[in-house]
């Protein structure tokens, strides 16, 4: 199947009123691509390994609108581009940029909305869903391999612990060095005893990778309802008992009954890869849920970040063991004493 994307150049202030207008010809599900700087609530939900890195906002915002071409490649009369479906109607790409410029030129009237202009350029489902597969292929953490599902292993892999997992558009692989420092701090201190908590768990990766290792079980927390789905999916192809494993969604920073939940003092491990702002709001929360002795191993850190993590970790009254390094990003790892 393949699409027409109309992409309108506008300004930040503009975007909600030009999508709100669009919206009124038929075009709809607007991808929105700005630099606006990331709210403290926008910081607070994204549990990942690393804070994206955003360039200073030029005010400049691109509102892309996608429409789906007709069966047959069929071209509209007298246009370069096949006809378009537009709910039950049948229209050509020219129409269509005539109906926008003229919602653009209403808008005008009585707010700035920038340039203006629209671009048409054709793209199809295929590039969406599978174009990004050449760019993912298995790798190494020591003795784990990750592979994706449209690979095999190889012959010289068949002795590695063999971690199943595809990328999705939201969580990770095991590829950052962030994970991969979590990874081999979990390897040093597990046993077959370990009951692990995993905050902000995402595709469940650190806490699959622990019960290989030979934890006990585990349970992972995290924000984003989509990471279930991602954390169900990922068990299954690692073989993974529900029992060994339970997820929960919630905020356990600040939601009490996500607290109750979890429980207190019944973790021997807990696993945190999210970000050096998230983790000084998380460890003095977190420690409740350590048994005494449990270990307490951080990343998602960087290196300038590490002396405010180390303080929020000591602040909390627990002993730093260590911190190990890969790339820019660093590990905290501690002990409830």
């Amino acid at each position: 199947m393949k699409w027409l994307k109309f992409k309108i150049k506008t300004i930040t202030e503009a975007e909600d009123i030009v999508i709100s207008s669009l919206y009124d010809i038929g075009l709809e599900g607007a991808q929105i691509e700005d630099k606006i700087p990331l709210s403290a609530w926008e910081k607070e939900q994204m549990f990942v390994d690393i804070l994206p890195d955003q360039p200073e906002d030029d005010g400049i915002a691109y509102l892309s609108f996608f429409m789906e071409e007709k069966e047959g490649e069929v071209k509209a009369e007298g246009s370069q581009y096949p006809v378009l479906i537009l709910g039950d109607e049948e229209v050509s790409a020219e129409e269509i940029l005539s109906r926008a410029y003229a919602v653009l030129d209403e808008v005008k009237e009585f707010m700035e909305i920038g340039e203006g202009s629209i671009k048409i350029e054709e793209t199809e489902d295929l590039d969406w869903i599978n174009n990004w597969k050449q760019y993912f292929h298995q790798f190494t953490i020591d003795d784990v391999l990750v592979i994706p599902s449209w690979e095999e292993v190889g012959q010289q892999d068949q002795d590695k612990i063999i971690l199943h997992i595809d990328p999705g558009t939201a969580f990770g692989t095991g590829m950052h060095d962030t994970t991969q420092l979590c990874i081999r701090q979990l390897r040093k201190y597990i046993t077959p005893e370990t009951v692990l908590l995993d905050v902000g768990t995402g595709s469940g990766i650190l806490a699959i990778l622990s019960l290989m290792f030979g934890a006990k079980r585990a349970m992972g927390t995290d924000l984003d309802p989509c990471a279930a789905e991602a954390v169900k999916e990922n068990m299954e192809v690692n073989g993974i008992a529900d029992s060994d494993f339970s997820m929960m969604i919630g905020n356990i920073i600040t939601d009490k009954q996500v607290q109750d939940q979890v429980g207190y003092e019944c973790y021997d491990i807990v696993v945190a890869n999210i970000l050096a702002e998230v983790l000084v709001e998380l460890t003095p929360v977190i420690v409740n849920q350590l048994k005494k002795g449990g270990i307490y191993i951080t990343s998602g850190i960087i290196d300038d970040k590490e002396d405010t993590v180390v303080s929020a970790v000591r602040t909390a009254g627990l002993e730093v063991l260590d911190v190990t390094y890969q790339g820019e990003w660093v590990s905290v790892t501690a002990r409830k004493n």
